[in-house]
């Protein structure tokens, strides 16, 4: 397997399986058409995931989190798409809190997968030349998603209701804007973390003409009524990209850099910075990497958030950082991963945190991941995190087993 492969494949896995791209399907010349020849989608990830945290009670979730969509071709430059989806509890859900929407959970480490139904995506499109423009309930996945994604790790993915606009005036520039009106959350309405809803303004530009490397600009405006605490304005800007060293081996890198102050009727004033610097490389059939990030804070009052990311690839699998620390978070991590026989990419990560003020010991933590894609359907996949507490954090150890089919 080609080390671009194992990169691609890792990424995919580490970020959870979301519903699959929809196809670019050809042009009709009529509306029966459109509905005639459009495509129906299916994807169901049955999975165990198992929890156990220093003075809670062990959890073990059993779920089959489903979606199933129709997307209609392109008629005159319009195109629609409907996909709804279920999270069902196989098992006892009183074996898991269930975000805090089961009261026999009570007591029991949290597992975000509530059961659930209801509409993910509902959007109409239209594409003229260079312009795409989107309304409706939809996935939004901007750059790495650090900022902005659809946390598809959860069995109920992220949404956003929103109008976007995309620009391609060619290959190598993209501009992007969206309004965005909700975010409909993973843990569904019944939960503690309910969704956001307010005026958030979504803008990137990035230009590709670069010889080694992406240059991304981008500002993210969240004003959310419900949740004032998570309001605020980042401004920030990325480079990423790779660049061959000799025929076998590659660099990979990205650095990051964003501001961010507090917004709307946020109670907290308050300004923090964020850095990302990252190193990896590939040369068949390992792959490895070193990162640090920082989550500034603003004298203890509040860390950088970023409360609509895809978190789950971030900051150690635990999950232990989802609402960054008052007193910031620094992550120095490292990884590698091989290409084992028979199509089984392997990767082993570690993570070292720290606050970004007071000098407080967060913990560390050990991940590990296998996948493999059986056929263009199916895929399986395990994963494993120890996450070792100290300060305010307590020991957690967790543990994820799924297959998938999509279709």
């Amino acid at each position: 397997m080609k080390p671009s492969r194992v990169l691609a494949l890792l990424a995919l896995f580490s970020s959870g399986l979301a519903a699959q791209t929809p196809p670019a399907l050809p042009a009709v010349s009529s509306l029966n058409e459109a509905f005639a020849k459009g495509q129906f989608s299916l994807t169901a990830r049955l999975r165990w995931e198992s929890a156990d945290q220093s003075g809670l009670k062990d959890a073990n979730a059993y779920t089959l989190g489903t979606r199933f969509g129709f997307i209609m071709a392109p008629f005159n430059g319009f195109q629609g798409m409907i996909e709804g989806d279920n999270v069902a509890s196989l098992g006892d859900t009183d074996d898991y809190n269930a975000s805090g929407t089961n009261p026999g959970g009570a007591g029991r480490t949290v597992i975000g997968d509530p059961p659930a139904t209801g509409i993910n995506q509902a959007w109409l499109s239209y594409s003229a030349a260079d312009t795409l423009v989107k309304a409706g309930r939809q996935q939004i996945n901007l750059d790495n998603t650090r900022f902005i994604g659809d946390s598809a790790w959860r069995q109920n993915m992220q949404t956003y209701d929103a109008a976007t606009v995309t620009w391609r005036p060619d290959k190598t520039l993209n501009f992007y804007y969206g309004y965005v009106w909700r975010v409909s959350r993973p843990f569904g309405n019944q939960a503690p973390q309910r969704d956001f809803t307010g005026d958030s303004h979504l803008i990137n530009a990035s230009y590709a003409g670069l010889p080694y490397g992406k240059l991304t600009a981008y500002a993210y405006l969240l004003d959310f009524d419900d949740s004032p605490a998570n309001s605020s304005n980042s401004f920030g800007a990325s480079f990423a990209g790779s660049a061959p060293v000799t025929a076998d081996f590659k660099l990979t890198y990205r650095a990051d850099y964003a501001t961010q102050e507090d917004a709307g009727r946020n109670p907290v004033n308050y300004r923090a910075d964020y850095y990302l610097l990252e190193l990896g490389g590939a040369i068949k059939p390992f792959t490895f990497g070193a990162g640090y990030e920082v989550l500034g804070s603003d004298d203890g009052k509040k860390g950088f958030s970023t409360p609509v990311a895809s978190l789950h690839p971030f900051n150690g699998w635990a999950d232990m950082f989802g609402a960054t620390p008052a007193n910031g978070l620094r992550d120095l991590y490292f990884s590698a991963g091989v290409a084992l026989p028979g199509g089984f990419p392997l990767k082993v990560a570690y993570h070292d945190f720290e606050s970004d003020e007071g000098g407080l010991d967060y913990g560390s933590e050990w991940d590990a991941m296998i996948t493999h894609q059986i056929d263009r359907n199916w895929s399986v996949l395990a994963e494993l995190a120890h996450f070792e507490g100290k300060s305010v954090y307590a020991d957690t150890d967790k543990f994820w087993l799924w297959v998938q089919f999509n279709y």
